[in-house]
């Protein structure tokens, strides 16, 4: 019996991955099929006729691509800012004991328990008090804010798996305090820097409802308020251009996953000989 696990495990492995990608394979063919096709009663994975038209709808309708630039530069910099202040915050929650500490793990618990209708309101408010309501900046520093506490959720627990052993070894071997940080705790730590950046990216980029109640102006539009556009005041939808919308839309952040997998598996292999 044993010989026949491998093979099982590769089958099973199989289906999982067609589990996982069917969705995506379905939107490609949609996005190839003409508006008869799509409204015919025949269910077939493979387009009849090759239909490119609904990218170049897509493309032209809507200002798919000023929208997805207003995304990519909203993810990136809210995904920096992030890191940046979670870095630290991480740093010191996972380190130092007592009040601080506590304070800091109660505030990540209490931000997490208030769904976004609720606090809506208020960043609203502020927002508009200080002029950055229909502003890709306001929407910027609220996606940051409202990704960093699980951020700092994340990184803590990675700060904490590192041994304190460590940097007590680099500080008796003459190294300060940065160096120590800078050369074994943060290559130990790259995996979850990476997995963190990953997860700020993509909830700031798949973000619908603040961008929808921020944002009035077209030219500021992102990618999931663009896709909207697609479905009609009453409720028709163009669905061949919004799927080739969507496929266009993936290709962004699936790049920057294919970019950021690399480092991932550079950080393990870094943290492995750090150890």
């Amino acid at each position: 019996m044993r010989h026949l696990v491998r093979p099982a495990q590769y089958v099973a492995l199989c289906f999982y991955i067609v589990f996982l990608g069917f969705p995506l394979l379905w939107l490609i063919s949609a996005s190839l099929k003409s508006s008869g096709e799509l409204n015919s009663l025949s269910v077939s994975l493979i387009p009849q006729d090759l239909d490119l038209s609904n990218y170049s709808a897509a493309l032209e309708r809507q200002g798919l691509v000023r929208s997805a630039w207003n995304s990519t530069v909203v993810a990136l910099v809210s995904t920096a800012l992030v890191l940046l202040i979670a870095l630290p915050g991480a740093y010191v929650l996972a380190r130092l004991k007592g009040l601080v500490r506590g304070m800091g793990v109660g505030w990540i618990l209490v931000s997490q328990v208030f769904p976004v209708i609720l606090i809506i309101l208020p960043l609203f408010l502020i927002l508009r008090t200080i002029g950055l309501t229909d502003s890709l900046v306001g929407l910027t520093l609220v996606h940051t804010t409202y990704t960093l506490p699980f951020a700092l959720w994340m990184l803590q627990g990675y700060v904490s798996s590192i041994p304190i052993e460590l940097e007590e070894a680099g500080s008796m071997d003459g190294a300060s305090r940065l160096t120590v940080l800078r050369t074994i705790v943060f290559p130990l730590l790259m995996p979850g820097v990476v997995a963190t950046a990953m997860f700020s990216f993509v909830s700031s980029w798949n973000e619908f409802f603040f961008a929808l109640v921020l944002l009035q102006s077209p030219e500021n539009y992102t990618l999931p308020i663009t896709l909207k556009m697609f479905i009609g005041g009453e409720g028709k939808v163009a669905l061949g251009p919004l799927a080739a919308g969507a496929v266009l839309a993936a290709i962004p952040s699936i790049v920057f996953f294919s970019i950021m997998q690399k480092r991932l598996t550079g950080g393990l292999l870094s943290g492995a000989v750090k150890g």
